[in-house]
């Protein structure tokens, strides 16, 4: 009988720790650093951070665990799997090296390039006035992105001249490297590939809800909130997303030398010529992941081994319901959140940024728990889980009333 580590604390960890506790392998889940609200699922929490591999690497070796799955990203950009991997740990994530591309938007673009693979036309900058001129003289709307990781928060679409000069003044203030690239309109999808080498496992569609509130407005989150499948989403254009950007991606990655056993998340955009990149993410979205596990069939211990030993698994997703989650925050959510708030107890829920006990759970940061649903179809998928949010004492806490709305609206 198995056991299994995650890394991470988040709504994310909590839906893959008990994605891994429904295999019949798995005796123990174990999470690091976790939160109180994963107890209530039977989830092990461990009082270790993401980013100290040697204590992690120490427990792994302690209580033999089987299988070790790394949730967020900074860890994976900081190189955890290659401090697991050198201690001969069994572990599912990329190394240092491949994560770039989700770590470096330069590298992700130019690896883009090298590969052909299809992604909006781009100039980078390295510094503020080159950018700025650049800018005036490019069309809008305009893309800012900044170099490095910024929890979904460093990237800016520009609308005006101003706004542009804004998000660039403001880039260039924390780093040297920006980009600005056209603004591709069209449909937006996240696409979750599991990935062993060169053999990979689909996800089910998904589209997240970036901005914090209602019709798209105020600022960029980490997500506030998922449904899945994508009705905009036809087989034609999956199968397009395989030939022209997950095989490309795969072949890549091998011919740099930096295949892996992980996640690609393909952040896409479907346009009159076809799907194209938006972004990489190499690991499991938040809050995507905690509407798209809960639709395998298969067993995900099984799966993930399987794909680590370069195998084929068989995998069998539900294909009959739509799954949605509504994401529940902090007030101050994404700048700085008011901490103590009540957070509702609630079965099946997904807990994030919580503290306190599994009974009396209170905000620690900005998201603080994902409540999910699924039903015949979008429609009453929607109504499903909100109708759960009505019954919640939810106090303070922010969230969005239209999650699901784009796909009703664009069928």
């Amino acid at each position: 009988m198995a056991k299994v580590l995650v890394v991470g604390g988040g709504g994310r960890e909590h839906a893959i720790a008990k994605a891994m506790l429904a295999s019949p392998q798995v005796t123990t889940v174990y999470c690091a650093p976790g939160n109180p609200g994963m107890q209530l699922d039977l989830i092990q929490t461990v009082a270790i951070e993401a980013l100290d591999f040697v204590a992690l690497v120490a427990f792994a070796h302690e209580k033999a665990i089987d299988l070790t799955f790394i949730g967020p990203e900074v860890p994976l950009a900081a190189g955890i799997v290659d401090a697991f991997q050198a201690a001969g740990l069994t572990v599912f994530g990329p190394q240092q090296a491949a994560a770039r591309l989700e770590s470096s938007k330069v590298f992700a673009k130019q690896f883009m390039q090298r590969h052909q693979i299809p992604t909006a036309d781009y100039q980078l900058f390295h510094d503020l006035a080159t950018a700025l001129t650049a800018s005036r003289q490019g069309s809008l709307p305009q893309v800012i992105k900044v170099d490095g990781l910024a929890a979904g928060k460093g990237v800016t679409v520009a609308a005006t001249y101003d706004q542009a000069a804004a998000a660039l003044t403001q880039a260039f203030a924390t780093t040297d490297t920006v980009l600005i690239e056209a603004y591709v309109a069209g449909f937006e999808f996240s696409q979750m590939v599991l990935v062993g080498g060169e053999h990979y496992v689909m996800l089910p569609t998904a589209q997240d809800h970036k901005r914090l509130r209602d019709n798209d407005q105020g600022p960029n989150t980490g997500g506030m909130g998922a449904y899945s499948p994508v009705p905009q989403v036809t087989p034609a254009i999956t199968q397009a997303t395989i030939d022209q950007i997950v095989v490309p991606t795969l072949a890549g990655l091998k011919a740099e030398h930096l295949s892996f056993e992980g996640v690609i998340y393909v952040g896409g955009v479907i346009t009159p010529t076809g799907p194209q990149v938006i972004e990489y993410n190499l690991r499991l979205g938040d809050p995507e992941t905690q509407i798209l596990l809960p639709q395998l069939q298969s067993d995900f211990y099984q799966v993930i081994l399987a794909l680590i030993h370069h195998q084929q698994p068989a995998v069998h997703w539900q294909t009959t319901a739509t799954y949605l989650g509504v994401v529940l925050a902090a007030p101050g959510y994404p700048g700085p959140t008011k901490k103590g708030v009540a957070v509702p107890t609630l079965a099946g829920a997904d807990y994030a940024s919580v503290t306190g006990t599994p009974q009396q759970l209170v905000s620690a940061g900005g998201r603080v728990m994902m409540v999910t649903a699924h039903a015949a179809n979008l429609k009453a998928a929607q109504t499903a889980a909100y109708a759960q949010l009505d019954q919640l004492n939810v106090g303070p806490l922010i969230y969005r009333t239209d999650i699901g709305q784009q796909g009703l609206a664009e069928k």
